[in-house]
């Protein structure tokens, strides 16, 4: 309990949770641009 008191009550939680959220945001970028990516591949290839 003092883990999730510290996560959302102190500088360094707060700052914790900012990159934990940017980075799953991040993912979610990097699975968009590549699964583009590869359907325009395919794409290409089948030229």
């Amino acid at each position: 309990m003092k883990a999730l008191q510290d996560l959302f009550s102190t500088d360094y939680g707060m700052m914790s949770i900012a990159v934990i959220v940017a980075i799953i945001i991040g993912m979610g970028w990097a699975y968009g641009v590549l699964k583009s990516k590869m359907a325009e591949s395919a794409k290409n290839a089948d030229k």
